[in-house]
This record gives C-alpha cells, sequence and structure tokens, in this order.
C-alpha cells in the first residue's frame, strides 16, 4: 500500500451570489477561472508544478462539458496540465477532490488543483427531442433544405417550446423541495425547528464574515461590466425568528401545512471553489503549509422515491468507520444546509441508535448541535450546485487549522438520492 498521504493547502473561492445577480453574465467557465485564479495567486505555486485540474459541474455548457479543461485552456496555464469534469450532482465538488486524492496517493500525480462551480444563471433551455430529429439531419449534411422545413413546419406550434429547466427528479418528477416537504412530514419536523435552524445558519455566517474567518477563503470577482463582488450576498445577517415566521410556504401552497419557505432552504447560486492538493512530500520540498488531509470518504445511494435526500445519515457514519472514528471524536460537523428540514431529518436519523447499528456504528452517531455548521451553511452563503463541496472542504480545512481542533466530518445530499462524507484531519501544529 502506498504511504504518500495527499493534504490539502489552501482553498479558495468566489463569492456566492444569487441567481440572475452580478455574476449573470458568468457562465459557470468563467466563474471556475475565476475561482482557480484566485487559488493560485493567494498561494503564489508556479503552474508548472500542477499536474491536473479535476472539476466538479452539474449544469455543464453543452458544448464543452469538460468545464476542467476549459479553464486551464482559457487561463492560460501549461497545457500538460490534464483534465477532467465529473459529475456527482450536489456532492461533484467533493468528487474531484476525492478523485484528486486518490490519485495523489496512487502515486499518478503530485500535485492537483479540484473544485466545482455552477452558474444557475446559465442553465441552457432544451429544446424537445422531435425537434432535434427534425433539423438535426439537416444540420450534419444529411437531408435537404426542403425535407427539413416539411418535418419542422409538422411541430409547430407547440412543440418547438423549450422545456423550463426544473430542479426535479428525472425519475419521479418530483423537484427537490416538493422532495424535501414530504421529509419534512415523514420525520414530523416542525416549521419552527426548520427556522431555527435556519436563524442559527445565517446568524453564524454573518459572525464568521465579521471576523473575517470567511473572508479569508474568498477572493473579488471582476464582473463583465467591472463591478467587484467581494463578499457573498445571499446572507441575511439581520434575519429572525419571528420575520423567518411569517415567510409562506415554497412548496407545498395549497395544503396549509406547508413549512419549507425561501428562508429555511438554500437560494439557486453562481460561485465556483477550488483547492490545491498535494503530496505532502511536495508540500514540504515547495515550503507549503498542509492544512489537513482527508482521512476518509465514502458515497452512498437510496431511493430517491423514498427520502430522497437522507443520503449523508448513511454515507457520514460509513466514513466514520472508515476512519476508525466515531461522530463524539469530531470536533467539528459540517452538514450541507440544501434545506433545514433535510438537515434535520438527517440528524434525526443519526441520533436513532438503531440506525445508526443498522449503518454498522458501534457508537452512538448522535450530532452534537454546538458542533454543527458553527460557520453557517448553505442555507445562510448560498448553494452553487458543485462549488459547495469545494467550499465546506475549504471551510473545514482552514477551521482544523485555524483552531488546532483534530476531526472535522462533512455530508452532503445530492439528487438522484446519493449522499457523500468525508472525514477531514488537522495535519501540523499541536499533537502532530
Amino acid at each position: 500500500m502506498s504511504t504518500t498521504r495527499a493534504v490539502i493547502v489552501c482553498g479558495s473561492r468566489t463569492p456566492f451570489t444569487g441567481v440572475f445577480g452580478p455574476f449573470k453574465n458568468m457562465d459557470s467557465i468563467d466563474l471556475g477561472c475565476a475561482a482557480v485564479d484566485g487559488l493560485l495567486k493567494k498561494t503564489g505555486i508556479d503552474a508548472e508544478q500542477v499536474d491536473a485540474l479535476f472539476w466538479g459541474g452539474v449544469v455543464l455548457p453543452p458544448l464543452s462539458p469538460n468545464v476542467g479543461r476549459e479553464i486551464v485552456i482559457d487561463l492560460k496555464l501549461p497545457p500538460q496540465i490534464q483534465a477532467k469534469t465529473v459529475s456527482r450532482a450536489c456532492a461533484s465538488g467533493l468528487q474531484a477532490i476525492t478523485d484528486a486524492v486518490a490519485a495523489i496517493e496512487n502515486g499518478d500525480a503530485e500535485v492537483i488543483i479540484a473544485g466545482g462551480g455552477d452558474s444557475s444563471s446559465n442553465v441552457s433551455l432544451t429544446l424537445p427531442p422531435e425537434v432535434m430529429r427534425a433539423v438535426g439531419p439537416y444540420g450534419l449534411g444529411k437531408a435537404g433544405l426542403v425535407a427539413t422545413l416539411k418535418k419542422m413546419l409538422g411541430l409547430l406550434p407547440f412543440k418547438w417550446l423549450p422545456k423550463q429547466p426544473a430542479v426535479a427528479e428525472r425519475s419521479t418528477g418530483e423537484t427537490m423541495g416538493d422532495s424535501a416537504e414530504r421529509m419534512a412530514k415523514e420525520n414530523d419536523i416542525p416549521r419552527q425547528a426548520q427556522d431555527e435552524l435556519a436563524a442559527r445558519s445565517q446568524a453564524n455566517a454573518a459572525a464568521a464574515w465579521e471576523n473575517g474567518t470567511l473572508a479569508a477563503e474568498v477572493t473579488p470577482v471582476t464582473t463583465p461590466s467591472g463591478k467587484v463582488v467581494d463578499q457573498d450576498l445571499l446572507m441575511r445577517p439581520g434575519v429572525t425568528l419571528q420575520k423567518l415566521s411569517r415567510l409562506r410556504p415554497a412548496f407545498d401552497k395549497k395544503s396549509g401545512k406547508g413549512t419549507l419557505t425561501a428562508g429555511n432552504s438554500s437560494a439557486l447560486t453562481d460561485g465556483a471553489a477550488a483547492v490545491l492538493i498535494m503530496s505532502e512530500a511536495k508540500a514540504s520540498e515547495l515550503g507549503m503549509t498542509p492544512l489537513a488531509a482527508i482521512k476518509s470518504w465514502s458515497y452512498v445511494g437510496v431511493d430517491p422515491a423514498d427520502q430522497l435526500l437522507i443520503g449523508p445519515a448513511i454515507a457520514m457514519p460509513k466514513a466514520l468507520k472508515k476512519a476508525g472514528l466515531t461522530m463524539a471524536d469530531m470536533d467539528v460537523i459540517d452538514i450541507h444546509e440544501a434545506f433545514a428540514a433535510q438537515v434535520l431529518s438527517v440528524t434525526q436519523k443519526l441520533g436513532d441508535a438503531e440506525w445508526c447499528s443498522s449503518q454498522g456504528c458501534a457508537e452512538s452517531c448522535t450530532v452534537d448541535e454546538t458542533k454543527l455548521n458553527i460557520l453557517g451553511g448553505s442555507i445562510a452563503l448560498g448553494h452553487p450546485f458543485a462549488a459547495t463541496g469545494a467550499r465546506m472542504v475549504t471551510t473545514m480545512a482552514n477551521e482544523l487549522h485555524r483552531s488546532g481542533k483534530k476531526y472535522a466530518v462533512i455530508g452532503i445530499c445530492a439528487a438522484g438520492g446519493l449522499g457523500a462524507a468525508a472525514v477531514l484531519e488537522r495535519v501540523g501544529g499541536a499533537g502532530e
């Protein structure tokens, strides 16, 4: 077995902004370039040292789906930097990072930039397949214009309309919000508990920005119009439980029993995040200070027709077991906040001894609320789908290094009934 250990040296991300905000004219490639360029400048590493760029993407540009390679080309990085783009829904950024760790520890590379990003403002509209079948042959030179026009006329008027984009499951047709609403009802998660978690996320994020903790991981971005964006724009620092309680249901609007609102759900977001990972020996050679290492990770699947977003309640115990650790060993716990109801459903399961036993945990997996999302989460900061995993890894690595704490665990739910988790261990400092 390899004795090489991959270490996280630095992370950098763009600010996160709401859909159709100041980043509306920047697609996922532009945002990825901003994050990677910020990382290179922050670390001062010579790009010639970089072996590969692994990138996560969910909303992929249809004509250039390998966003990672486009970032290398657009930034005019050394052309020998090989690149790939991975997609595991909202866990895509974490997938890119764990792929990078595995490649380094297998001896396939020494230095990799990994991360992810998405632009919800630039989702492509898709035409029905009937339209493609009508015009495709002409575009490929396999049909004449007259025959193509006849086929096109036969599709008028409504089959020409593009499909409206939606964050919904292909297999069930159910939106993420509807799934989370169903989970809230099934697990008896009350509206007040959801609003309390959302208020805490906002307060923790605001405090972390105010004391400079989160500002340290963000690189300012200049938009095509010349506007400089240097902080997350979705935060609501002054939000109170009372204000949140007045918001109307966002998904289950008709029954009068809906509990998910715009205030206790994450928003559609534009942004990107990048992480510099290298072998421990290479970090020493380059004089870089390691922050943390990823000790273990786990990816799991659940039935999308059941509890779509419950995956972290399975992946987190599995990752902890692989690391030979328990939830009680964790100093910091970070769970992606797609919806407050989803986070509370996950922590409810993790607090159930029978559930934890079924996941192979001999010890309790109960989550200590005082350790949970202490720097805020996706409800406050935003959720650019593929960037979230890289943001969480960056934040947790920085927090372990800054605080001198030893272990952190992150959990992410993802579309398709997927769950992901990773255990981070501080590298260097006290106790090493």
